[in-house]
């Protein structure tokens, strides 16, 4: 026991520990001057939305960050987890709809702004909406890594600096905004992944803050609830996270498998066209289960299929088709 309390001391010394009021008067919008916190809040997280979707639309990763940097909802999320700790049902209600709340405004803002889209195909090739309609397990850990930092932060005077950083490290508002574009030109899959990142991201902040701000002896604060049901909440919230997480690892697994067939399939098409001097493999383009090859030759003039289709048996496997576009509209349908 001695052992763990020293370590928990060294994660949260006694004289930067903050205490469970200042943390709540710091995160909780009910609380203290609530017309002046819930205005401040309502002000730069419309700003930061409109901000984040100038980015995303002029692909900017500057002014993107920028967003990050005074976006609030990092605030009510960090909220929920200290309303867990603390057995006080009702400031996770409370936080739970202001984080509804700055959700719908910056979706609106976003569908707003879809206007000046000026084709859906646009947004295929953006950066900033690439990058964040297809999340990734890592995305998890990432926002698990952030959700630690913000909380220590909350609960360390000497860490107080970092929150800036934090919020450059969590993306909330970008993803929202990138949700409000994609719904709005028709791209329903990803706003949905998009959606789901910023989801991810709200478990991870919630779960992390949760263990740090138990870690910090809130439950046993005082002012704690001495008869809250922490364990059903706690349960709730770790069943969230099983299913946040199974379709970022599914996603994750299926991205690894595209690149490494994409790397055999290339390999297997070069070796197919190495006789050919003038013959060019440029890529590998995937449409679900089906790869693409996009190829040039001298003459238009293609060796046997049956010899590339051989050496693709033994690197794929067999649900998965291969096309090869040989350009000027023509397709040779492999396997």
């Amino acid at each position: 026991m001695a052992t763990l309390s020293e370590m928990l001391q060294a994660l949260i010394p006694p004289t930067q520990r903050q205490t469970a009021a200042e943390v709540t008067e710091a995160l909780d919008l009910g609380s203290g001057d609530r017309a002046g916190k819930r205005s401040g809040f309502l002000i730069m997280l419309t700003l930061a939305g409109i901000i984040a979707i100038a980015g995303v639309l002029t692909d900017s990763t500057a002014t993107v960050i920028g967003a990050m940097i005074i976006a609030p909802l990092g605030t009510p999320i960090l909220a929920i987890g200290l309303g867990i700790v603390t057995g006080h049902l009702s400031l996770v209600v409370r936080s739970i709809l202001w984080v509804l709340l700055g959700l719908a405004i910056v979706i609106v803002l976003g569908l707003a702004f879809s206007l000046f889209v000026a084709t859906p195909e646009s947004l295929e090739t953006n950066s900033q909406v690439l990058g964040r309609t297809s999340p990734s397990f890592m995305d998890l850990v990432a926002a698990l890594a952030t959700g630690f930092a913000g909380g220590f932060a909350m609960c360390r005077r000497d860490l107080s600096a970092i929150l800036p950083g934090v919020a450059i490290a969590i993306s909330l508002v970008p993803p929202l905004g990138v949700v409000g574009v994609c719904a709005g030109q028709g791209l329903w899959g990803d706003a949905l992944g998009a959606l789901w990142l910023f989801l991810s991201n709200v478990v991870a902040l919630v779960i992390a803050g949760s263990i740090v701000f138990t870690l910090a002896g809130y439950a046993r604060d005082p002012g704690s609830s001495h008869v809250a049901n922490r364990r059903r909440a706690y349960t709730i919230v770790t069943l969230l996270l099983v299913i946040i997480a199974l379709p970022l690892a599914a996603n994750s697994i299926v991205s690894v498998a595209l690149a490494r067939w994409s790397v055999g399939i290339q390999e297997a098409a070069t070796d197919w066209l190495s006789a050919d001097e003038g013959a060019r493999v440029y890529g590998v383009d995937w449409s679900g289960a089906t790869a693409t090859v996009e190829i040039t030759t001298d003459d238009g003039e293609t060796p046997p299929v049956e010899d590339l289709r051989e050496s693709l048996a033994t690197v794929l496997p067999s649900f998965v088709g291969v096309v090869i576009d040989v350009g000027q509209g023509i397709e040779i349908t492999v396997q």
